[in-house]
This record gives C-alpha cells, structure tokens and sequence, in this order.
C-alpha cells in the first residue's frame, strides 16, 4: 500500500488536488475524528492515529486533502514540515479501494492546546491536583527471560481517565510488526505484557507508540512514545574469527618478533564484560622448547627465542583460547588452533660429500663430461638458498675445463673444452669451490666459520697416438718484393707430439691462389715459381697465404697457414689512369692530374709533377697536394686536341713519361664537347674493315675473271690463221698507251720481246712493259701484227686486220678494231664471274 506525500507547487501535487477533488465529490463520509495537538507541531511529527480498516477494509489508495499531513498505512497521521496552529484545523483522509468503487472519507478535527473540548462520558470526580501520568517512562527486558509469560512489562495511564473511559492501544515492532505478537496491552488498565523470552543479539530494543482514545475514537492525549530496551545475557560465546589461521616467520629471527594477531569474535553486547575477551596459549606442537607467546588483550604472537631453525622443526602448531568476562573462570571460551610456518634463510653451506676425485681423460678430447660431483644441502631444495653455484678456483689458468650445474640433481658437471696433450702435461689438479645462489646469512646458533666448501679434484691425462700438431696454426714469414722466381723460403712446421719433432711428416700445398710456390714434400719449404708481386691481386695487406697440410705415415694430419710478408718495393712508377683530359673554357682553364702508385704508403706520394720541353711552352704544371697537379695552358689555346708530354716521380724518384691527350673545348663541362675526341676517331676508324667472307668473294671474284679473260684469250688464237713469223718481226710487241692523243709509236728501245726463230708458230701473244718518261696516258693502244688475223669473221674466210683496215702497214692495228673484237666477249664472261661470286 502506497502513501503519497508531495511539496506544494510541484506537478505532482497538481495530480493529487485533481484526485482528492474527484474523491470529495464522489466518496461517502465514514466518520469524524478529534485529535488535541500542541499549537506548534515540528517536521515529521506523529499527530494520531486512526483506524482505517474501520471505514473501508481494504485501502489500497490513502490521500490526504492537506498537503500539511501525510497518512501512513497504518493510520498514524504525520507532519511534512513544522506547523503553527493558532486555532484549530480541519482537513480530510480519503480511501479508495483497488477496483475504485468503494471510496470514503474521514475528516480529521485538530483542536489547539487550550482549546477545551466537550466533555463525553464524565464520571464524577473529585477534583485534585496530581502528577501528570502520560509520559514516557524507561523500561528495560532481560534478554533470555525464563518467564513466567505472559510478563508484565509496563503499565501506561492517561490523566483523561479521571474524565474519560479510556481505552488503550498499542503499535510498533514486537506488536503488529516484525516479531509479531510479542507484546499486548490491556486496553482498559494500560498493563503491558511480553510473551515469550527475547534475543538481544536480534532485536536490541523495541520502539513502539501507546495510544488512548475515547469510545468514539476521541484522542485526548499524544501518541507516547515507550523504549523497551533488551538487557544483553552472556549467552554466546567468544570463536576465532578464522577457522584455519596460518603465520609466517623467518627462522633465525631476533626474540620478539611479531608472527601475527589473532581475532576473535563474541556476539554479546560491545563494550561490556561480555565482550571483555582474553587470549592464551594452551599448547605447542612440538613443545619443547617453547618458542612462542600471546598477548592476551590484543592477541598478538610474537616469538620469545631466536633458535628458530626450520632445518629441525619447520612448522609449529599451537592450541590457543579465547575466553569473556575478561577470563574470568566462568566466562565463556573457546579454541582455535594456529599453525606457524618458518621461513627458510640460506644459514646452510652446501658441502661435497666427497673431499676429493680422481678421474681420467684421454688427451685431444674436448666437449666431453669426465666427472659428476654431488652436494648436500639442508636449506629448502629447488630454492636459491640450495641450489648450488660451483667455481674452479684453481687449475684452470688455461681455460681447459668447465664446470656447469645440473638443474635436475644440482650436481657439479665437469667438462674438457679444450685439449690435453699429454706429452705437456700428465696430470692437472683442480680446486673446486661451491656456493649457493643466494647470499649466506649466518644464524646465531650456526657453527659455520666458512661460507665455501672445497675438494681437490685430480685429472689425470692419457696417453693417446696422435697425429701431427700444427702450432701454432698461422706463421708469418718475411720475403722481399720482387722476389725472383727459384728463391727458397723457410716453410712451414709441423711436430710429431710422440716424438716432439718433425721426422717422418710429409708436407702437401692445399691452397695457393696464384700459384707462386712450390713444396718441399718432406722439409715442407717453399720454393718461388713466379716472381713475388706485393701489387697482385690475390695479395691482401702486404700478406699472401698458403696452406699446408702435414701428414704422418698412417695418413693423420693436420693444417697450418704460412702467410708470406711482402715488404714493398719501389718498383711500380706512379701511372695516371685518365684516358683523355678536357677542358671546358667555359668551366675553368685547367684539368686535375691525378696519378697512382700501386706500391705502398711508403714508396708512393708525394709526387713531382715535370713537364717535357716541348710541352712547357704552352703548358704549366702546380702540385697541390703531393698526390694531384693542375695542368693549365700559359695562354689562351685554340679549341683543339693536344699531346702533352709529362713526367711523374714517386718521393723515391721512380718515374714514367706519359704522353696526355688534352682536349680543349668550347663547353660548360666534358660532356658537352662537340668535338669527338682523339679515342673516339680512331675507335671510328678501326670499325671499318671488310668481314672475311667479303675479302674472300672479292679474291675469289678477281681470280675467277683472270680464268675468263685467259681462257677468252686462248679460244680467240685457236680461231686465228696459224702463221709463221719471219724473223725480221721477232721484235714486234702489243703497246699499251692511256694518253689521250694518238700517242707514240713504240720503239725498239722501249720493247723487250723473247727472241723467236723463223718459221716458229707461236699462239701467243707477249705484252712487254712500259719505258720510258715520254709515254703519255692514252685510251688507245695499237698492235703490231705478226701474220695471223682476230678474226675470221671479219671481211670473210681468213682476213688480217691490214684488209680490213685498208692499210699498208701492217704491222699496226687501230684499238678499235681490237674493242669490237673482245669486247662482246669479255663483258659476258665477266657477267658470269660476277654471279659466281655472289653465289
């Protein structure tokens, strides 16, 4: 059931007027009731209280017409702000039931202090001055009252009785609240009664408010408001507020140290002897000697020894008891057990169970466990006050051995890293040592003087055949550069370690890049094939390396590196790499010389730069650093190409003469020269050959037409009149003549012919040489005629060249007469030479 109460002015009060006008107009008026009240009536005050169910039995809607009230569902009537009530006051208590049809009102009259009231059911009386009896008056119940019940508590009168016939109410928790039914008044005396025993530990008091009325429902007194308040019984008894309480505490710890504060809990009354409590310990587990002690008002356990050793005991329980009436005997008790761990500190060296090993290792081992060595430690396992750190303190300058922890045993594992050799050393001592990971704390009972443990461990090393040792594996010689070839050098050697010499080892080359060696098989000394050459290639930092493999007679070896020292020699002059140098005019008039020596540091800059003779005319030359010159003409220089003659020296005076090929150009820089360079010319012109397969067409081609022109030649003088020369023309002969004109007769003096008998027919024809300095270039040529034609065809049957010419020397025939000859015959045979050759 809902009350509602609002502030004026707001939108909900709004709401209520228009509902409280509806149930004005439509409800039935139930009853009225006068309450008395003081004239000034603060915030929250109890008015009276009036008996709903009476006017409608089930209410589920309770308004109040003045916002000055607000009704609860039980009836009682409160203020919702202070209130000055200078006369009396009126206002109405509306109803209203969950379907809506049955509403009712109940108008509630508030009379003033002072104002009288009519009198109703007077009883005759005496009047007398008295105490006044409607007040509040202190009431207290004991908690686990044994009764008898119904108990009286309380009675409650009103002076109004003397006028009145009162009745007398009740209501609050214990009545018709939570726990129902626990007290009841006698509504005509005013007696209050309690009807059964009380826990203080669940209601520590009971609020309620008593009420007397009229029979007609008239108040003549306030609501009184009455305190029963419960007395507490020591009826529970002090418990552990932890079931399990468990403490830590480092052993070795100083006498009183705290270990920890126990709490308990007792339900009775706060700061009374209830609750009074007591702690003590009853017993301790183990318990002798006892360690422990309890404060016994704040229960805080602190330690009264420091012989504390978690290695003896490392956990103690103790038996301890909390007790009320500040441990009275008749208090009430009870226990709780409390268990104390100790907490390990490294107060335990770790110790070899042995004080010394002997083992045994073959020699040339490495990698290899040769012994395990185990430990004892009573702090906690797998803690770092126990896991164990193990030192090679002495015996091991060289490295030769490693000691390691196992994780698993947290045993000492010893290894060989590096080989024995047995005929160095029979036998090695070792001093091991061992700790733990964390720092040693020293307890006070502790007897321990060191924090380290030792053995001695003795390795003995044996004998092993072994083969040939190569130490130290590189060797470095010394060898001038230049160095000619067939020069002997001391090699590289190897020791047998059984005898501790080299007897019996053979040598073998495994690298050598260049090849500049060859090895003596059984000295193992190298001899020069090639001349030694710092600026090679393969050499690298002044050193060439060669590898050596020696080797016994059962075919064991070992490899050794023989690097060969050169130490430089001034051999190399200084050389200058730039191709061809130009200089843009429009740049700078100069060109940077920048010369190298392959020899070292030492043999190298600074440079001196010299120009030739012929060359310092137009050219200077200005060092600028030792290592780079500037070249720059004396004058102005016509764009051309230029061959500057030059001579560089090393700071030792080696030297060399270049010849510099200086191009001066008309450019902001080199590659915009127009003028191709000297390179690029001669590269032009060496492109232009004829491939091999032209040269040989073109050979094949000329041959092939000389056969043509020969062969025409023969099978024109078989055609022709064989004919006997007299020998009074064995000097004539074919001339030849380029010259234009007409030329000159050839003379005797000019031709030399083979003397030819008379009566000799001869099918040839010899072509003499040319004398002389007056012969002129002619396109003609004439030919002496020796008695035979060119050819049969010409005039008909067998005619000389003299009938056909129509002359009378014969001896002479015009070159026309030959062209139309051979010509026709010459140009078809030529024709097919041609093709010949393309084929």
């Amino acid at each position: 059931m809902a009350v509602a109460s609002a502030a004026p002015g707001s939108i909900f009060w709004k709401q209520l007027l228009f509902s409280l006008l509806v149930l004005i107009l439509f409800c039935d008026a139930c009853q009225k009731i006068s309450l008395q009240v003081p004239s000034h009536l603060r915030a929250e005050a109890l008015v009276g209280k009036v008996n709903l169910k009476e006017c409608l039995q089930s209410a589920s809607l309770i308004l109040s017409s003045d916002p000055d009230f607000r009704i609860l569902e039980d009836g009682s009537i409160y203020t919702t702000h202070d209130l000055v009530l200078s006369s009396g006051k009126s206002f109405s208590i509306l109803l209203s039931d969950s379907q809506g049809q049955g509403q009712k009102e109940i108008e509630i009259i508030l009379e003033a202090g002072g104002k009288k009231v009519p009198k109703r059911h007077m009883k005759d009386a005496v009047l007398r001055r008295s105490k006044r009896r409607w007040a509040p008056i202190p009431c207290s119940l004991m908690e686990n009252s044994l009764g008898p019940f119904p108990q009286h508590v309380q009675q409650v009168q009103s002076d109004a009785a003397q006028n009145y016939t009162i009745f007398y109410s009740i209501s609050g928790p214990g009545v018709d609240k939570e726990p129902f039914n626990l007290f009841f008044i006698e509504k005509d005396t005013g007696d209050i009664f309690c009807t059964r025993s009380i826990d203080r530990e669940q209601y520590q008091e009971f609020p309620i408010y008593a009420y007397a009325t009229t029979a007609d429902g008239y108040a003549p007194e306030y609501p009184l408001p009455l305190v029963f308040k419960v007395e507490d019984d020591n009826d529970n008894a002090p418990y552990f507020e932890n079931k399990l309480t468990v403490f830590t505490v480092p052993e070795n710890c100083r006498t009183g140290t705290s270990v920890g504060r126990v709490t308990a809990i007792d339900l009775d009354e706060p700061d009374t002897l209830h609750t009074r409590l007591k702690y003590k310990i009853l017993q301790q587990i183990p318990n002798n000697p006892r360690h422990f002690t309890v404060h016994p008002d704040t229960g805080v356990i602190t330690t009264t020894t420091p012989l504390l050793d978690r290695e003896k005991c490392d956990t103690y329980k103790l038996i301890m008891e909390v007790r009320d009436m500040g441990g009275q005997p008749f208090g009430l008790f009870n226990t709780g057990t409390i268990t104390i761990s100790l907490e390990d500190e490294n107060d335990n060296a770790p110790y070899f169970t042995e004080t010394s090993y002997t083992v045994e290792v073959e020699e040339n081992r490495i990698d290899v466990e040769i012994l395990r060595m185990a430990v004892h430690d009573h702090d906690l396992p797998n803690t770092p006050h126990s896991r164990a750190v193990y030192q090679i303190l002495q015996g091991n300058e060289n490295g030769t051995f490693k000691i390691s922890t196992d994780p698993n045993t947290n045993e000492a594992v010893l290894c060989v890293v590096k080989p024995l050799n047995y005929e160095v050393n029979r036998q090695v001592v070792l001093q091991i040592g061992v700790l733990n990971e964390a720092q040693f704390a020293k307890a006070v009972n502790s007897k321990t003087t060191t924090t380290m443990c030792t053995t001695i461990v003795t390795v003995k090393v044996k004998d092993h055949d072994e083969g040939p040792e190569c130490q130290p594996p590189v060797k470095v010689i010394q060898s001038e550069d230049c160095l000619p070839a067939g020069t002997e050098l001391l090699g590289y050697k190897a020791v047998d370690p059984e005898r501790g010499t080299g007897e019996g080892l053979r040598y073998k080359k495994i690298q050598d890049e260049d090849n500049w060696f060859e090895i003596n098989e059984y000295t193992g000394d190298l001899k020069t094939v090639k001349v030694l050459d710092r600026e090679s290639t393969f050499v690298k930092n002044n050193q060439y390396n060669v590898s050596v493999i020696a080797f016994d007679a059962d075919g064991r070896s070992c490899t050794g590196t023989l690097v060969v020292f050169l130490e430089d020699k001034n051999d190399h002059p200084p050389q200058i790499k730039q191709e061809e140098l130009t200089i843009c005019r429009h740049d700078k008039d100069y060109v940077v010389l920048e010369p190298t020596d392959q020899d070292g540091p030492d043999n190298g800059p600074p440079f001196q730069f010299i120009l030739d003779n012929s060359a310092s005319k137009l050219w200077t030359v200005e060092t600028r650093d030792g290592k780079t010159a500037i070249l720059r003409g004396r004058q102005d220089l016509d764009y051309d190409y230029y061959t500057v003659p030059i001579q560089i020296k090393d700071r030792h005076g080696a030297s060399a003469t270049h010849i510099l090929p200086v191009r001066v150009c008309d450019c902001t820089i080199p590659s915009e020269c127009r003028m191709p360079s000297k390179l690029s010319r001669e590269a032009a012109l060496a492109n232009v050959f004829l491939g091999k397969w032209a040269i040989l067409a073109m050979v094949l081609g000329s041959v092939l037409l000389l056969c043509i022109l020969f062969t025409c030649f023969c099978v024109t003088v078989k055609k022709t009149v064989k004919k006997c020369f007299p020998e009074d023309v064995a000097q004539q002969n074919l001339i030849v003549s380029n010259t234009e004109g007409p030329g000159e007769e050839v003379m005797d003096a000019n031709i030399r012919l083979p003397t030819q008998t008379s009566n000799v027919c001869d099918t040839s024809i010899s072509v003499g040489t040319l004398g002389g300095q007056g012969v002129k270039t002619q396109q003609s040529f004439e030919m002496v005629k020796g008695g035979y034609t060119l050819d049969a065809n010409k005039g008909g049957g067998h005619q000389t060249l003299e009938s056909v010419k129509g002359v009378t020397d014969t001896g002479r025939y015009t070159y026309s007469d030959w062209h139309n000859f051979t010509q026709p015959r010459l140009g078809e045979e030529s024709i097919r030479g041609h093709t010949l050759v393309k084929n």
